[in-house]
């Protein structure tokens, strides 16, 4: 079975998907290893740790693509591809879309701002015309042929344009060949309930970011709401930055890492990274002894 057909699974599964984001090899291994059954890359997690920079559309869509081809090798659960703006009008979506299907990718998230796009909470947000999106949204149905990829339709007309056309435009994008509609940054409880209320037939997605502008809930109030996934993409890159500036600080204030509490060890690290099956296939094809 594929990627993108478990991913379906779930997704026909009742009750709602509590999903990470990703941003490398490394969290994408970690979410796999506790216990969650798909993820999400994060193109903010991407472009920060990839360039340290801002996700202002920095990346090309061939960095986005390389990074999300790693994580699927290095994660056996389903993965879903923040492919921007699809990086171009319809026949670029089209290109995208198919190597991302190649990548490995078991879902896209295609969105309808202007490009060179920005973080969904930041300010400063142009979308194009809803039906330019539609017509990115059909290339990209069209582009996934049989792989049973799964489409996000996010659009950030909240910000510009209100949330009232907001929901128009995720509609719109369900009817095109979405599966799943995200509308980025509602402002409140009352929105995300305008939003679930507005779309009762329509798988909905929602986007908590620590510190963003929308309010972030429990699963349990979100499912009640009427979403279908609730996606932290950030919270692990947050939690990833803490950790290595307080062990950086106290590095440079000790001299040494003796106190600090907050690490793995070298053993640890290793069976994450699945040092002992390399060591297995190191001894079946070398023929010579193993150091001590």
């Amino acid at each position: 079975m594929s990627k993108a057909q478990q991913l379906r699974q779930l997704l026909d599964r009742p009750g709602l998907l509590v999903v990470p984001g990703v941003y490398d090899c490394i969290s994408a291994q970690l979410a796999e290893r506790v216990g969650f059954e798909m993820a999400f890359t994060s193109g903010f997690g991407i472009s920060a740790s990839t360039l340290g920079r801002p996700d202002y559309g920095f990346l090309t869509a061939t960095e986005m693509l390389y990074t999300v081809q790693r994580m699927t090798q290095a994660a056996n659960i389903p993965i879903v591809a923040d492919l921007d703006t699809g990086y171009g009008n319809a026949l670029n979506v089209i290109r995208s879309v198919t190597d991302a299907v190649r990548a490995g990718a078991a879902g896209v998230i295609l969105e309808d701002q202007e490009w060179p796009k920005k973080c969904g909470h930041f300010q400063g947000k142009r979308v194009i015309p809803a039906e330019e999106q539609i017509a990115k949204i059909r290339a990209a149905v069209r582009a996934k042929s049989e792989s049973n990829l799964v489409i996000v339709g996010r659009t950030d007309a909240r910000a510009p344009l209100g949330l009232e056309e907001a929901i128009r435009r995720g509609r719109a994008y369900f009817e095109a060949g979405a599966d799943i509609v995200f509308v980025e940054a509602p402002q409140s409880v009352a929105e995300l309930q305008a939003i679930a209320t507005a779309l009762p037939d329509v798988p909905l997605f929602a986007n908590m970011i620590e510190g963003g502008k929308t309010p972030v809930l429990s699963a349990q109030q979100l499912e009640e709401l009427g979403f279908k996934i609730a996606v932290f993409p950030l919270a692990g890159l947050f939690a990833a930055t803490k950790a290595i500036a307080d062990c950086f600080r106290h590095l440079k204030d000790h001299q040494t890492t003796e106190g600090f509490d907050k690490l793995v060890n070298f053993q640890q690290f290793e069976k994450i990274i699945d040092v002992p099956k390399y060591r297995q296939l190191e001894r079946e094809f070398s023929p010579l002894p193993e150091e001590d």
